[in-house]
């Protein structure tokens, strides 16, 4: 064990090579050096869990762009066409199980080095893997709300709904981030979406779409926990997205240190003290 602030976790790996342990050790560097941190969490971690990205190495999106905000509000055949998507989706995040990565930040934020985890994701998989202090920045997809009476339901109980109402939505489909599926035109179409159970309104999952807005006392949960913090590390993100871009820049504004740890290339790369080109399973694990 080369880092003794925690004996279940270390950055270094016996089978790394010289570059993959240099960055091994200034990661430990960095951790032994801001005892106190906020971390910054994308899709990255949740790859090694089936859950794609949305974006390669260069940031660019591998799919098409997905659903928007104002277009699900405004919009009933793109509703039909996110649930009917969705029905396929939701058991490959429901059946996710946590990484390395997520176990090792559990473990750091037991030993007192992780403060706060601010995720990206909707897949709740800090959570499942033992860590407490997160702030699920774009909501959460096991929930889902109504726009109409603000009932809040489960949301594998809208799976069954979904399911019983739409038996012939049984086909091989390719995964996408986020519980969404590739399906047959044909087959969105004639989806038959559910409505809330208490009022018949409009339901939504509980998550911040594209083109949406993060609620504001969230915002101002992860500022107060960036203030309050050695430094901000921030895994597995392209950062391409400003509701969690904007963190990395409070923590360059506020004078505390900021690491990256991503494959390709970041929005903030320019303001981060460290940047590590390197996968996060490889680097962050758990003993």
């Amino acid at each position: 064990m080369r880092w003794s602030s925690c004996s279940q976790y270390t950055a270094y790996n016996p089978t790394m090579d010289k570059q993959a342990t240099a960055a091994a050790e200034s990661f430990e560097a960095f951790l032994a050096g801001n005892p106190r941190i906020v971390v910054l969490t994308g899709a990255g971690v949740s790859v090694a869990a089936g859950i794609p990205a949305y974006r390669d190495r260069e940031g660019t999106w591998r799919h098409s762009e997905p659903v928007q905000h104002h277009e699900f509000l405004t919009e009933p055949g793109r509703r039909q066409r996110y649930w009917a998507r969705s029905m396929r989706g939701w058991p490959a995040v429901r059946d996710a199980q946590p990484t390395s990565t997520h176990r090792a930040l559990a473990i750091l934020e037991h030993a007192g080095q992780v403060d706060t985890v601010i995720t990206q994701n909707v897949d709740r998989l800090h959570q499942r893997a033992g860590s407490e202090r997160v702030v699920d920045l774009h909501g959460r997809l096991d929930q889902v709300r109504c726009l109409d009476c603000e009932a809040t339901h489960c949301r594998e109980l809208i799976q069954r709904q979904l399911s019983l109402d739409n038996a012939a939505v049984e086909e091989p489909t390719v995964m996408r981030p986020d519980g969404d599926a590739d399906l047959a035109a044909e087959l969105e179409s004639q989806f038959r979406v559910p409505g809330c159970s208490e009022c018949g309104g409009t339901l939504m999952p509980d998550v911040v779409f594209f083109g949406g807005s993060v609620p504001k006392a969230r915002v101002e949960t992860c500022v107060d926990a960036i203030a309050k913090a050695d430094a901000l590390l921030a895994i597995g993100s392209s950062l391409q997205v400003f509701s969690g871009f904007r963190f990395c820049r409070l923590a360059n504004e506020l004078g505390k240190p900021l690491a990256i740890i991503n494959p390709g290339k970041t929005r903030a790369d320019g303001i981060a003290q460290l940047k590590i080109e390197a996968d996060c399973q490889q680097l962050l694990l758990p003993h």
